[in-house]
């Protein structure tokens, strides 16, 4: 299972396109609604959540946590205790955490990218507490997978499915997209 959090003022194809593209690549995908089951992104686009934040389970099934950024999406990610324990429950057992644009802030906030190569949105860069800055659009260090903004939102959602399952199931899914 992985959990994509979705909460008011999310960057709807910075948490859309990872799901379409998980999906594709035959993984579990639930997204989660922070607060209520349907959600308004940054744009004003209305998306209904799979179940909502009192709803999920944090057990083996977790395979992975998805944090998509927007204003003020990321900040009421980072102030939901749902949110929270779930980055907490992946952490403590290794799983993949992947957050994008502004949402990696959440993660340097708590410490987890503490020693590890990590990108966000210009301007959060010192909320990436411990981190080493990367110069890559979509960077992966261990467990960690943090991207700069919806214009490389394929190739995060691309760099988690392989991460989940391979580069070759990827790379199938990238061909049949058409992405360069």
């Amino acid at each position: 299972m992985i959990y994509v959090f979705l909460a008011d003022g999310f960057e709807e194809i910075e948490a859309l396109a990872p799901v379409d593209i998980l999906r594709r690549a035959g993984l579990t995908v639930q997204t989660v609604g922070v607060g209520a089951k349907t959600v308004t992104g940054a744009h004003g686009i209305s998306v209904e959540a799979d179940v909502t934040d009192a709803q999920i389970c944090l057990d083996d099934a977790l395979q992975a946590v998805l944090l998509p950024g927007g204003q003020p999406g990321t900040m009421h990610l980072e102030g939901a205790q749902t949110v929270q324990r779930a980055l907490d429950f992946a952490a403590q057992r290794g799983l993949l955490i992947a957050a994008i644009c502004a949402a990696p802030s959440i993660l340097g906030h708590k410490g987890l990218l503490n020693g590890k190569q990590a990108i966000c949105f210009p301007g959060f860069e010192d909320a990436l507490q411990g981190a080493t800055l990367s110069d890559k659009p979509v960077c992966r260090d261990g467990n960690f997978i943090t991207a700069k903004g919806m214009g490389v939102a394929v190739e995060f959602g691309l760099a988690v499915a392989a991460a989940l399952t391979n580069e070759e199931t990827a790379q199938k899914i990238r061909t049949s997209i058409q992405c360069a």
